[in-house]
């Protein structure tokens, strides 16, 4: 798509100069350090950090080591569960301050580059969101390979959590919200549980793809010729750094960065999209949320966990009774 559409091209603006720096910590990419990255020094340090490759391997070992006690492990996973339900509950408090913290960037972003940034960069913003749209297509399709025509009802209920993503720019904020979809579309908690955070580790299609216009763009406006030979090895290579990549915020423009260094293109070029990487970091978000819903549904159907439509009706049914009866009993609850 950024082949075809060359958004890059006939900019018409200014180019930073080459000397210009992001001020963004990045370094050369080798096989070596991802695989030292994957192993926390502390999953405390991890969590800090909102290290998520690192998270879910500690979680594998953890998981392993609890399962293996077997009833020795009943009041620490009990415990654990109990845990999990209120920091979902807190979650669920700030999302609800989230639109008020969307406005406030946005006016940001506005107030310090002006109006006139969304308008020299409508053209880019329209193809990524072209590109984008073909995506959401491709995934749909995909999904309705092995789920059939159940998939449209799965976008139906993971569309709140599709919004919340965009606004929020996070797909780890929709989390939450995921799995309650899922929940009533009929996939087990055992498989969503643990595809959903492998997910947000390995499986950012919307991520790739923000990665992949933004470096052919600074490249097409620094008339960079790249090759296609050179193209599938940036792929490649994107494909192993956006392991792990943090579902925040702007975390997709360290990779940017780092990639800029490796093929010589000006990191200089990353100041280009700054002033409009709110308003793609949405989009990007967004498709992960869709690509790993559709992944963990598909995924449930592989493994026998997904509940037939007239079950997951009569469980989800359940789940809005529970829910109605914690909220007329909370002191109970």
């Amino acid at each position: 798509m950024a082949n075809l559409l060359e958004p890059g091209e006939n900019l018409g603006l200014p180019l930073p100069d080459i000397g210009a720096s992001a001020n963004l910590a990045t370094a050369k990419f080798t096989l070596k350090d991802f695989v030292s990255h994957t192993v926390p020094k502390s999953f405390v340090e991890a969590m800090a950090n909102n290290e998520i490759l690192q998270i879910v391997v500690f979680s594998m070992f953890f998981g392993v080591a609890l399962a293996s006690l077997g009833d020795k492990a009943k009041t620490l996973v009990a415990a654990i569960e109990e845990l999990s339900h209120a920091m979902l509950k807190i979650t669920g408090y700030v999302m609800k301050l989230a639109p008020l913290a969307v406005l406030a960037a946005m006016a940001a972003t506005v107030a310090v580059n002006g109006l006139g940034i969304l308008l020299k960069f409508a053209v880019f913003m329209g193809d990524f969101y072209l590109g984008l749209f073909v995506l959401w297509s491709v995934l749909v399709l995909a999904g309705f390979l092995f789920l059939g025509p159940r998939v449209f009802k799965l976008l139906v209920l993971i569309k709140e959590a599709f919004l919340l993503s965009f606004a929020t720019a996070s797909s780890e904020a929709a989390y939450p919200k995921i799995l309650q979809a899922l929940d009533r579309f009929g996939v087990k908690r055992k498989i969503s549980s643990f595809v959903m955070p492998m997910g947000y580790s390995f499986n950012l299609d919307g991520s790739m793809m923000y990665c992949t216009f933004a470096v052919l763009f600074i490249a097409q406006a620094y008339n960079i010729h790249m090759p296609i030979s050179t193209q599938v090895t940036m792929l490649l290579i994107l494909m192993l750094t956006s392991k792990g990549m943090a579902g925040v915020p702007r975390a997709s423009l360290v990779v940017i960065a780092a990639t800029l260094n490796h093929f010589d293109i000006p990191e200089a070029g990353l100041l280009l999209i700054l002033g409009v990487d709110t308003f793609l970091d949405m989009g990007r978000s967004a498709t992960n949320a869709v690509g790993n819903s559709i992944a963990t549904a598909v995924v449930a159907k592989w493994e026998g966990e997904l509940l037939s439509e007239s079950d997951a009706d009569i469980n989800a049914r359940a789940l809005d009774e529970e829910a109605n009866a914690t909220l007329a009993h909370p002191a109970h609850a």
